[in-house]
């Protein structure tokens, strides 16, 4: 890093003593700014993910305050500017297709504006990736602000997690365990406060993602919401950005293969989402490092999931910080030689051993276990191939039932997800629970936006009789906060050709997680006739955002980007003259 401060991108509008510079400073002066503030100074972006309609990033205005008053502090400027904010709460079909959108916005934003670095103030799920997406395609300075996980749900004086809870007492209610009124009388109790999912769903582990990339600063993926320390390390990271300017501390130097090693290696740890796969492998993509599943395989598997937490353990988030959060789990990774490169860089200067070589653990193991006594033993994300996914599928092992992780058993099809909602609570469906549930076009071209519908509910007759997990395959992927033996983003996908399209009714299918295979057991020349005999699907003319979707998303093991946005395409801008 250089002691010299480089050369400020905002120069360029605010710098000159001629026309453009006199209207660019004339424009921002007309919200009360002096003109000491914006020239000469660091102007710092603020990329707010803030909305209504994003429940869990409901709060980031006043996180965006405190994130103001520590760039001021440091000597920098910052300027607020709302992003295309997508949560997977409310938006239908689903956030992840437009997960790409607000990547974009976010870029063209960064690029095209007078900043020299950026905060991304990230939360539901697929804000965290997007905002990282679009930063890294302009490799400024970032720092990321995560708006931190909700409190606690309590439902009759337990603690119950958000997500969680709703897929465990909707099976419970269809197998006529539990009444209508006791499965809604959780719903208020399930989100209360401000935040993301309390369980280690897709926020919590992108989150813990961004701080195991090293793009945020240590303890900002777990501080809870509402604690006051969530603020603070908003101040902190607001003060981090200027610096970061004036170091020219730019994404490329913290965003490089041996920072996505790590990440890896601790989404195992923490029992992280299958969503990390394609959100990491799309970040890498921007940011021109080569990411491929099989580095999954190669740096996750083996790897010991440290983190008791919900869906695959008991606790919920705030535990998780009270025992000393991300921080004590790298440390008992890299005191275990576990954490593949602890030398890489982080955004505060750091590298990421130091940031976290003394973090106290707390909880007497509990929480955060010890090495020899893991929740899963092998908790890296399984990555399967075969006739059935040539380009791969995923399984998350430590939210799998291990004697399902074997098996052989007939398949019970369905070619979309409104042929599984009609037909899986049949009485009349001829299924077992060793028979295997397929469903087809539910991936990134078929939905389309690779909805969270993989976990399917299991049939209610066989709910009825106790059985609590089934092997499910498709193309779609799951939320992170839901569980069972769940194989995911087969790839290539059924509406994309793939193999899973020529599954039948009855087909007998090989899963087997130790060595990676998932096979459909027919010949080859049976399912290339199959295959043959298919019509491939009408291209759809739909068009506006969807049809741009559909025609440039490349598949799962692609990180189902669009094929025009991979790539570092910098920060340059042509000039305008007005």
């Amino acid at each position: 890093m250089s002691d010299k401060t480089p050369p400020l991108r905002s120069a360029q509008w605010f710098g000159s003593a001629d026309k453009n510079g006199f209207m660019y400073r004339s424009w921002m002066k007309n919200q009360g700014i002096p003109d000491h503030q914006f020239q000469g100074k660091p102007i710092i972006g603020i990329c707010n993910t803030w909305s209504e309609l994003t429940p869990c990033n409901a709060h980031f205005r006043t996180i965006a305050e405190h994130v103001k008053r520590g760039v001021i502090e440091a000597g920098g400027w910052p300027v607020e500017f709302p992003v295309f904010s997508n949560g997977e709460s409310n938006l239908r079909p689903t956030a992840m297709l437009t997960r790409n959108l607000a990547s974009m916005d976010v870029e063209e934003a960064i690029r095209g504006n007078p900043i020299d670095g950026v905060v991304l103030l990230t939360g539901c799920d697929k804000t965290t990736p997007a905002l990282l997406m679009g930063a890294a395609s302009c490799d400024v300075p970032a720092i990321v602000v995560t708006g931190g996980p909700m409190l606690n749900g309590k439902h009759k004086g337990k603690d119950i997690g958000a997500g969680t809870i709703v897929w465990q007492m909707h099976e419970s209610y269809k197998a006529g365990n539990i009444s209508l009124d006791e499965f809604l009388s959780a719903e208020a109790g399930m989100s209360r406060s401000a935040g993301t999912c309390n369980t280690m769903g897709t926020a919590s582990t992108m989150a813990c993602m961004a701080e195991a990339l090293g793009t945020s600063l240590p303890h900002n993926a777990a501080i809870p919401a509402v604690d006051s320390r969530r603020y603070v390390l908003a101040h902190m990271s607001g003060m981090r950005a200027v610096e970061m300017v004036r170091e020219d501390l730019r994404l490329s130097k913290v965003l490089t293969k041996e920072a996505f090693e790590n990440a890896i290696r601790v989404n195992a740890a923490i029992g992280g989402s299958t969503n990390a796969v394609i959100h990491l492998k799309a970040i890498a993509g921007r940011i021109g490092v080569d990411l491929e599943l099989d580095d999954w395989t190669r740096i996750g598997r083996g790897t010991p999931t440290l983190v008791d937490l919900q869906p695959s353990g008991r606790f919920l988030m705030e535990e998780f910080y009270y025992a000393g959060g991300l921080p004590a789990v790298l440390r008992r990774l890299g005191e275990n030689n576990l954490i593949p490169h602890p030398d890489a860089l982080t955004v505060n200067g750091k590298s990421l051993w130091e940031n976290v070589k003394n973090s106290p653990i707390y909880g007497d193991d509990e929480v955060i276990r010890a090495i020899e006594n893991p929740l899963v033993a092998d908790g890296g994300i399984c990555v399967l191939r075969g006739n059935l996914a040539p380009l791969g599928a995923v399984l998350k092992p430590s939210a799998a039932t291990p004697a399902l992780m074997k098996h052989r058993g007939q398949a019970v099809v369905f070619e979309n997800f409104d042929m599984y909602k009609a037909r899986i609570n049949d009485p009349e469906l001829e299924v077992t629970a060793d028979s295997i549930l397929v469903m087809k076009n539910c991936g990134p071209k078929g939905y389309p936006g690779m909805a969270e519908v993989g976990n399917m509910g299991l049939p209610a007759k066989l709910l009825a009789q106790g059985v609590t997990d089934m092997v499910r395959i498709s193309d779609a992927r799951m939320s992170g906060t839901a569980y069972g033996t769940v194989v995911l983003h087969v790839a290539p996908e059924a509406a994309a050709g793939g193999p899973l399209a020529a599954v039948q009714e009855g087909d007998w299918i090989e899963l087997d997680c130790a060595s990676g295979r998932l096979h459909l057991d027919i010949s080859d020349a049976e399912l290339a006739a199959r295959l043959a005999d298919i019509e491939p699907p009408q291209k759809l003319l739909i068009g506006g955002y969807r049809q741009l979707y559909i025609d440039h998303v490349m598949q799962a093991d692609q990180g189902c980007d669009f094929d025009f946005l991979v790539g570092c395409r910098g920060s340059e801008v042509p000039r305008h003259s007005h």
